[in-house]
């Protein structure tokens, strides 16, 4: 495994900062994960604008406090990781959020970004109330070990559940992990 970069940060984005990367660093990393056959909610090929577009909706529930961003920065301040942290909007749900989206750019890979990532948006979420996480993965993609390894508990498996990037079906794992 790489060593981090010194260089690299991860840090909360502000709505304005999500706007910011998303028509060049965040819609190239979603757009580099689509391409890598991360299933992530997108069919390949995933164009730029599409991909920009997704983040500048993102930017906006940022701005009504259900979605928040985090990104590894690089040396020059581009993301070359990111993941968020979706609030539920219902009365009986306030207590958990769902991790989505966590994506490390191919080049970025073996530095442990993606687990810095995901300690950073659980942190914040345990330090805003929440006490249960969930999350889904693709059945075995190597992002299961990554969420294993950082305690999170398999609920199950749905065959089927989702489309991979080249449109085959796939089934996904579901996750959890309390908190506090």
């Amino acid at each position: 495994m790489e060593k981090p970069l010194a260089a690299d940060r991860v840090e909360r984005l502000t709505p304005d900062a999500v706007r910011a990367h998303a028509p060049d660093g965040l819609a190239a990393l979603l757009v580099d994960a689509v391409d890598g056959g991360a299933s992530v909610g997108f069919l390949a090929p995933l164009g730029a604008a599409e991909a920009a577009s997704w983040w500048l909706r993102a930017a906006g529930e940022a701005e009504e406090g259900t979605r928040d961003v985090w990104a590894a920065l690089d040396a020059d301040g581009r993301p070359v990781g990111a993941v968020t942290l979706v609030r539920t909007g219902t009365a009986n749900g306030r207590h958990r959020g769902e991790i989505a989206r966590l994506l490390v750019h191919r080049s970025a890979r073996g530095r442990g970004l993606g687990r810095r990532l995901l300690a950073a948006a659980e942190a914040h979420a345990a330090a805003t109330g929440l006490t249960l996480l969930v999350l889904d993965t693709q059945t075995g993609s190597p992002a299961e070990r990554l969420y294993r390894g950082a305690g999170w508990t398999a609920a199950g498996t749905i065959p089927d559940y989702a489309a991979d990037p080249a449109g085959a079906l796939r089934a996904t794992t579901l996750y959890y992990k309390r908190l506090g």
